[in-house]
């Protein structure tokens, strides 16, 4: 997968790009503040995801702008795609076109772009909280199941229901019969989503721990895992239909009194992990920053091989600043991998010797 065109004007700070990238190496230079990382996130947004700096939809606006504009030609296997988009403060005057066909949101376009994210703010994938594995997991997974999103979403909505229940049920509003209805539908949801993670996980540890096998030169092994609060164990056989949903269902119902009085859900698939192991040491609580560093190169990459494994194309990588943090050769390593993928690289003063198309961003202009 190619992008082969891309602008954007009144996107934050970016004003009138005009850019076609090469279809290998793209090395976006610019000072602090300049717009480098607002264009890696202009494409990232075009993909249908969420802003990766939790940017509002309006705020992606720039200050003095009233309309963002946005557009980009891409090229898959099989054929070449047009995106235009053109965000308002007033998100009823946005306008979104796939191939000229309107599209109600950003997300309308999830799964056309295929892109693989990786910032400085990912090298805490390992040692930070659960959630942001969980958000990793999901990520990944809706990149080739595109309605695995909206299962993820509707199990978010109906937990949150359950929750305000037993709120009312501690304030003495509801009943605690109440909960059957949430907790139905929860299992439902809660056993799809948990089976697929866990067949996910699966496939994760595969790449992974090839990748950190050839980081660590074999001398240290990586090891991922699901961790379920509902289940012991998930066979990726499992019929999530009947014998996980069943579980499931008795899990909540035996949890249900130590929810009422948490006022919260204590168990289901939003309060799971992703173990990280090293040479069997858990990696958030004993692995060094080097260790941490190496895992996360390695599930980084793995995600994007997955995706070509699954969907037959290449996704296209955005970099943004990330080189700068890792030492030299883990940078030559990621380097060496990306090789059969376009990518988008941001840095600042020292520019990596790599071969590839050099843009500069200054002031939110490209030359």
């Amino acid at each position: 997968m190619i992008i082969t065109h891309f602008s954007a004007d009144g996107f934050k700070n970016l004003k009138e790009v005009d850019l076609t990238p090469s279809p290998q190496t793209n090395i976006i230079k610019g000072e602090n503040a300049q717009g480098k990382t607002n264009l890696c996130e202009a494409i990232w947004v075009l993909s249908g995801s969420k802003s990766f700096r939790g940017t509002k939809e309006k705020d992606l606006v720039g200050f003095d702008r009233e309309y963002a504009r946005l557009g980009l030609t891409l090229k898959d296997s099989e054929r070449e795609q047009k995106i235009e988009a053109v965000l308002s403060k007033n998100p009823k005057e946005r306008k979104i076109t796939l191939n000229g066909v309107k599209q109600r949101y950003l997300s309308g376009l999830f799964g056309v772009l295929k892109c693989v994210i990786f910032t400085p703010e990912d090298l805490e994938l390992t040692k930070g909280s659960p959630d942001v594995r969980r958000d990793f997991l999901d990520l990944c997974v809706s990149q080739i199941k595109p309605r695995y999103r909206k299962t993820a979403q509707n199990y978010a909505d109906i937990l949150a229901q359950r929750n305000a229940t037993l709120k009312n049920i501690q304030l003495g509003r509801s009943k605690e019969s109440d909960l059957e209805i949430w907790d139905g539908q929860l299992a439902r949801l809660g056993a799809y989503i948990s089976l697929i993670r866990t067949q996910y996980s699966k496939k994760l540890w595969q790449f992974a721990s090839r990748l950190y096998d050839e980081i660590s030169g074999g001398k240290e092994r990586l090891e991922l895992g699901y961790v379920s609060t509902v289940f012991d164990k998930i066979s990726t056989r499992d019929d999530w239909q009947v014998d996980l949903c069943r579980r499931y269902l008795e899990r909540l119902t035996e949890a249900r009194g130590d929810d009422i009085r948490a006022g919260f859900s204590t168990v289901g698939v939003h309060r799971d992990d992703l173990s990280v192991m090293i040479s069997g040491i858990s990696a958030r609580e004993f692995g060094s920053q080097g260790q941490n560093r190496s895992a996360v190169l390695a599930m980084k990459l793995a995600e994007a091989y997955i995706l070509k494994e699954e969907t037959g194309e290449m996704p296209v990588i955005l970099l943004d600043d990330v080189l700068s943090e890792l030492d030299r050769s883990r940078r030559e390593f990621i380097i060496s991998k990306l090789e059969d993928m376009q990518v988008f690289l941001t840095c600042c003063d020292r520019v990596p010797k790599i071969a590839g198309k050099r843009v500069t961003v200054r002031d939110g202009r490209v030359k």
